[in-house]
């Protein structure tokens, strides 16, 4: 026997069973991107903490290395790129962020390769033992630092070569190259510390995305436009057209009948002179309701949408609080609209607001915000 409600109708327990399964689904799918993501977020930080090398990682390497210097990682198999032509890369930075798919295994246009061999990453350089020579990339004197979002390669300028060249590796292995790169460089420049907060910051941010599970439906929340087939949709629809019929009636001009012409002949009375008959005139046509009145504009004046900034104050600069891109090289004219700290201009980081409701430019470091009450979130665009 069905199970029917007080009304004695079964179609609400059928919504309820639909609600609460598509719920089910969404947040599986949402908890299990969330954790994905969290997963590998928290990996980074572990490998950022324990990323360490040794002389002896380069026993029966043929390279010679420095006093100092220390093997992290040695991948055998890479390609030596060069670009055909001339170009400029940002300079190197300590942005680590995990990719949410390894790029795809293709060579970008203007881009040849000159020569495949071992990939080497020590704490002062990048070598490439290539069959055709060695191809070293020292961090003291590197430039530009660029990688490719779409194929994995990597590219770098430094001051002792002209052309710019770089290493395109196995797609599956491309993001941890990156990665050790980044960490073997902020070693060179003694900005490990710097790495890590940054990975704090995003483990810390991304804890407050975690999906919640979803309340439970009941029948007593089913409305009766669920009863209909296409449920809310179909009703929005019906009630569009009831809408727009009544005005295409008014906007049709329908024919008048008394308008039409009348030819009246007089019949002459016995006895009486046959009078020509006389034509009467034709009634003047009426005036149809659309004729007589103005016609009005059908289309609603829009509304104009409001800029979401989440708390943050209106600006030329598009700079929210909603989420987006971190912010590095801030806009001149920021203080104009937001409150700076003193020192603003001298921080090495990226834009955050302070606890007292200042912003700061010293997002990802240990020290950001320490005498305006830390850190409390972080300004996009």
């Amino acid at each position: 026997m069905a199970r029917t409600d007080s009304t004695g109708s079964t179609w609400r327990y059928r919504w309820v069973h639909r609600q609460n399964e598509r719920r089910r689904r969404e947040f599986r799918s949402a908890d299990k991107a969330w954790r994905r993501r969290d997963d590998e977020l928290r990996r980074l930080r572990t490998l950022a903490e324990e990323f360490q090398g040794s002389a002896a990682a380069g026993a029966g390497l043929p390279l010679e290395l420095a006093s100092d210097e220390v093997v992290f990682w040695v991948l055998p198999a890479a390609q030596l790129v060069e670009v055909r032509h001339t170009t400029v890369l940002p300079a190197p930075d300590l942005t680590v962020a995990p990719t949410a798919a390894p790029p795809r295994p293709r060579r970008p246009d203007g881009i040849r390769v000159a020569d495949a061999g071992m990939a080497v990453i020590t704490n002062r350089r990048l070598v490439l033992l290539g069959g055709r020579g060695r191809r070293d990339w020292a961090y003291g004197k590197m430039t530009g630092l660029a990688h490719d979002p779409h194929a994995p390669v990597t590219l770098m300028q430094v001051l002792d070569r002209r052309r710019t060249s770089g290493l395109m590796l196995p797609a599956d292995v491309a993001a941890d190259f990156r990665f050790k790169l980044t960490l073997a460089f902020a070693d060179a420049i003694e900005q490990r510390g710097a790495v890590l907060d940054q990975l704090d910051e995003a483990i810390a941010e991304h804890a407050q995305l975690k999906p919640f599970r979803p309340l439970i439906a009941t029948p007593a929340q089913a409305r009766p436009f669920a009863f209909v087939p296409g449920g809310r949709r179909t009703v929005a629809v019906a009630a569009g057209i009831a809408l727009l019929v009544p005005a295409a009636l008014l906007d049709t001009d329908p024919s008048d009948p008394t308008g039409s012409e009348v030819a009246v002949a007089a019949t002459p009375a016995p006895g009486a002179s046959a009078v020509p008959p006389v034509a009467l005139p034709a009634a003047p046509a009426k005036a149809s309701p659309a004729a007589s009145k103005p016609r009005r504009d059908t289309a609603a004046t829009p509304t104009p949408a409001r800029e979401p900034r989440c708390g943050a104050p209106a600006n030329p600069m598009g700079y929210d609080f909603c989420g987006g891109d971190r912010v590095r090289r801030p806009a001149v004219e920021i203080c104009d609209w937001f409150d700076c700290t003193p020192e603003f201009w001298a921080g090495r980081g990226y834009l955050v607001q302070c606890g007292d409701g200042s912003v700061s430019l010293t997002g990802g470091r240990r020290d950001a915000c320490a005498a305006h009450d830390g850190v409390r979130r972080t300004v996009w665009r």
